[in-house]
């Protein structure tokens, strides 16, 4: 087949095995399916799987790379482009739709000919019914969060109701806070929460725009699933909660009784997930009330410039903050804590610290180290184990495992009360107590006694989980029968080898399957006992690897022996699901010890990457947001410094209240202004995820919220080209909006800020600071550079990758544009439209000083009130520039709004001075 070269599994597709009047049953039951363009849906057909019509071609793109996977299943005229799949590729499909994708949910249909019914969906919030797919020879690496959103519009202010659901965790969450026109707060809360599902109601009321709603889902890479509004409803709600929710009702109550528009969101959230469909939820879940100012807050673009989530295109798993910190070694657990962390860091200096306390302690003693990992590894999934004892398929393996994790606790517990060092007092007090009150007669004592009374620990090492026939009398009784069955089987096996003279097993072997009790002989052997075999025996089957046959008191043992095998079978599975249901009632229990052990392992973890990193991290030290600067000596970027081959050249930070709070870094590109400003902010949530830094010395004051706009991915224009010319036209407009945006963060936010350049004008900002004539406070406005060195002799540039203090001198591209030998008419007219464009040697906007200079541009003062208007006026523009439909403009027509645009613009510059000058 054409194409086989590029296909999985040797290149052989499984076969589709369907004759003429099976395929147009299918198609006809195909045909009538309602419409859904995310959904990818699979048909079961026992040993293979197959797609159809959108979803095949899907399929071949995006899998297997080739159109010449399809096949045609029926005639062409109402033929059906199709696909087959292994049960390889499926788990792959699976595990790529639910697990890395959010754009597509999963459909599983079992059945035959033109009768076929769903029997498992899934999206990327919900995994539960593929979690035996996806997790079968992979760690779960984060818990899924499905957010349900219902914004509304009250007395001038919007608002949005928000609640959650953690299937995998069985917790529910509930918030609701004002809103910007912007959805800021919606896009932290969804970083924070891991979500990667979104409800949002399909006909929200007109005032709302919902258009940077939907942007910030997209670009928090979540589904966005519609729902009809009448599910946003919050009748029932406390009764329903109260079936589901672990203890009393009235707590419940009163968590409700304080949200106004987060109920919607949870009644649509609970009808969604159909909580109330599987009563093994019931008295499970938990619910809280979640705050946005519980963590540090991060938008999608600080997590993507920061590098904290590892992705699929990574060459190694050092690029991301996840990959480089996760030296976790539990099964899973550890892993979903430092996801978590990583997005929730720490506004509290004392919890920072009692996690600084722990990784210290650790990073000092690396017996207590390595002690500690030696156990972990050992631990399975606990949380994993819990959740599949609560679903109705459970069996014994989960109770099992359980059980042999258990037993390590009071291994943990040795090696932490081996530790005598200087934070004893503080593990004795964090993990000590709760283990001591865990191996407890009457907590882990129990569950233990359960397990070592109920289930036959003996057959573990032939790989079989069965009840001990000690439990159950009845068990017992049947055990014995069966046994008294097998040993007349066994003796009859031996009286028939004498009848016939062959050896017992060695010819004559005894064979138990689909055919009951046989025996089975060679077709070789079969020719010398024939005579004896066809009047005394009942041949069964003759085939290549020989003949079987029974005897009329082999079929009537055998019968006997499958009776009670049924009866035995029956009354062991309502013990196995009595000691299932038994083990469940602990879930509270391996719950919170798999809390501990998680937390454990991260912090062991974060002491095992200090110590083993080219040179060992430090510990910062932390002060409230409110007093202490940030100062970073000789930081590093930790992903860059892990990659091979690279020598990392280390750089201070010194964000100082009132004197370099806000730093304007200039530079050419390349130089490495970037990677500083991403380092800092990493060095600063690692801080505050309580992990040491990568620096010789560290001290950071908490910060709530890590804003990064680090890039040109961020800001990009499309299909630009064309109109190349009116855009320049907006330069100085845009640096216009620059200097605004700075004098708004110095002067109202105040927050410490690294701004990169390439509009060298803003570094005159720096003159304002402190400027006497002004009466202007000290607002700690510095400039620094990324240095570079060209070579007189070799011409060769060399970027220093060094941050310094002072400007950066305006004219380098043009040096560098010498010594690359461009030709002289491009430099000189280069350094000409330089000298008309900047002009470095001035203040423009701050001196009092109105008189011309020789040499200079006159010197200006603009009111506050101008510069505010301008600067409106301009991201007015910007805006209008930017919402442009250009893909769908001829060129003309674009060329016309464009100028009409900046003929508007002009028009409202002429009585603002400030926009004059830009003009």
């Amino acid at each position: 087949m054409e194409g086989d070269d590029f296909l999985p599994e040797g290149g052989k597709l499984p076969e589709l095995k369907l004759d003429a009047r099976q395929a147009q049953g299918f198609i006809s039951f195909f045909k009538k399916l309602p419409q859904d363009s995310r959904a990818i849906r699979l048909f079961d057909r026992r040993d293979y799987y197959t797609a159809h019509g959108e979803n095949a071609t899907f399929i071949a793109k995006i899998y297997y790379h080739t159109m010449s996977a399809l096949r045609q299943l029926g005639s062409n005229s109402d033929g059906l482009s199709s696909v087959s799949v292994s049960k390889t590729m499926f788990e792959t499909i699976a595990r790529n739709l639910l697990l890395e994708r959010t754009d597509r949910t999963l459909e599983l249909y079992e059945g035959s000919g033109s009768s076929w019914r769903l029997t498992k969906s899934g999206t990327p919030g919900n995994i539960g019914s593929f979690e035996d797919i996806l997790f079968a020879n992979n760690d779960m690496q984060d818990s899924p969060v499905t957010v349900a959103l219902f914004p509304v519009f009250q007395e001038g202010q919007l608002y949005v109701g928000l609640s959650f659901v953690d299937l995998t965790n069985r917790k529910l969450g509930l918030s609701e806070f004002p809103e910007d026109s912007r959805f800021t707060n919606v896009e932290s809360a969804l970083v924070a929460l891991g979500c990667k599902e979104c409800l949002l109601p399909a006909d929200c009321e007109k005032s709302i725009d919902l258009k940077p709603l939907q942007d910030a889902i997209t670009n928090c890479n979540v589904l966005l699933t519609e729902r009809k509004k009448v599910e946003f409803k919050s009748r029932d709600l406390v009764q329903d909660l109260g079936r589901i929710i672990r203890g009393p009702v009235e707590p419940v109550r009163d968590l409700v009784s304080q949200f106004d528009y987060a109920l919607g969101a949870l009644g649509a959230l609970v009808s969604y997930a159909e909580l109330l469909a599987d009563d093994t939820n019931y008295g499970n879940y938990t619910i809280e009330k979640y705050s946005l100012d519980r963590y540090m807050r991060l938008d999608s673009a600080a997590v993507r410039a920061l590098n904290i989530a590892e992705a699929k295109t990574d060459v190694n798993k050092n690029f991301s903050l996840f990959g480089l910190m996760n030296r976790t070694c539990t099964v899973g657990m550890g892993k979903r804590l430092l996801n978590r962390w990583l997005k929730q860091p720490l506004l509290d200096v004392n919890e920072i610290n009692n996690r600084l306390d722990m990784v210290q302690a650790f990073v000092e003693d690396p017996e207590l180290r390595q002690g500690l990992r030696y156990q972990l590894k050992r631990m399975s999934d606990i949380d994993r184990l819990t959740h599949a004892l609560r679903k109705k398929t459970a069996n014994l393996q989960p109770v099992v495992k359980l059980y042999q994790s258990c037993i390590r606790v009071s291994y943990i517990k040795n090696v932490l009360q081996q530790y005598d060092g200087s934070f004893s007092a503080l593990i004795r007090t964090k993990f000590l107590n709760s283990l001591d009150e865990w191996l407890t007669e009457d907590r882990f004592g129990r569950f233990a006694s359960l397990v070592e009374t109920a289930i036959d620990l003996d057959q573990l090492e032939n790989g079989e989980y069965r009840i001990s026939p000690r439990y159950s009398s009845d068990l017992a009784v049947l055990k014995d029968e069966l046994s008294e069955v097998e040993n007349h089987i066994n003796n009859l096996h031996k009286h028939t080898a004498a009848d016939l003279d062959l050896t017992i097993d060695k010819q004559l072997k005894l064979e138990k399957g689909q055919l009951g009790h046989v025996f089975r002989i060679s077709k070789k052997d079969e020719q010398k006992v024939r005579k004896k075999l066809t009047s005394n025996y009942i041949i069964i089957e003759t085939r290549k690897d020989g003949v079987k046959f029974t005897s009329s008191k082999l079929k009537k043992l055998g019968d006997q022996y499958q009776a009670l095998l049924g009866e035995y079978t029956s009354c062991q599975k309502k013990v196995v699901d009595d000691v299932v249901r038994v083990s469940a009632s602990f879930s509270e229990v391996f719950e919170n010890f798999a809390a501990i052990l998680s937390e454990l392992d991260v912090l062991q973890s974060f002491a095992d990457l200090a110590t083993s990193s080219p040179i060992p991290y430090v510990r910062p030290e932390i002060t409230a947001s409110e007093e202490g600067d940030i100062i970073l000596e000789g930081s590093r970027h930790p992903c860059l410094e892990a990659q091979d081959g690279v020598n990392f050249i280390p750089n201070d930070c010194t964000l100082v209240r009132e004197k370099s709070w806000f730093q304007i870094i200039t530079g050419p590109n390349m130089g490495g202004k970037s990677t500083f400003i991403r380092q800092v902010g990493v060095n600063v949530l690692m801080a505050q995820v309580g992990s040491f830094v990568p620096c010789d010395r560290a001290s950071i004051s908490v910060r709530d919220c890590i804003f990064a706009r680090v890039g040109a991915g961020d800001c990009q224009l499309r299909g630009v080209s064309t109109f190349m010319q009116e855009m320049l036209e907006t330069a100085s407009i845009l640096k216009g909006l620059a200097w605004a945006i700075c004098e708004h963060l110095v002067e109202v936010t105040r927050a410490p800020t690294l701004f990169a350049t390439h509009f060298h004008e803003l570094t005159a900002l720096g003159h304002k600071s402190g400027d006497e004539h002004q009466h202007v406070p000290n607002l700690g406005i510095a400039n620094y550079h990324v240095g570079a060195h060209i070579d007189p002799s070799s011409r060769k540039l060399t970027m220093l990758y060094k941050v310094e203090p002072g400007a950066c001198d305006q004219s380098f591209g043009i040096h560098v544009a010498e010594f690359a030998n461009f030709p002289e008419a491009v430099v000189a007219l280069a350094k000409s439209k330089a000298e008309e464009l900047e002009d470095f040697s001035t203040a423009p906007n701050f001196s009092d000083d109105s008189k011309d200079e020789v040499g200079s541009k006159r010197k200006r003062v603009f009111s506050p009130d101008d510069v505010t208007r301008g600067a409106a006026r301009a991201r007015l523009l910007l805006e209008e520039l930017a919402s442009l439909p250009l893909d769908e403009m001829d060129g003309t027509k674009a060329a016309e709004t464009v100028t009409k645009l900046k003929s508007d613009f002009e028009k409202d510059a002429a009585d603002n001075p400030w926009l004059q000058q830009f003009l």
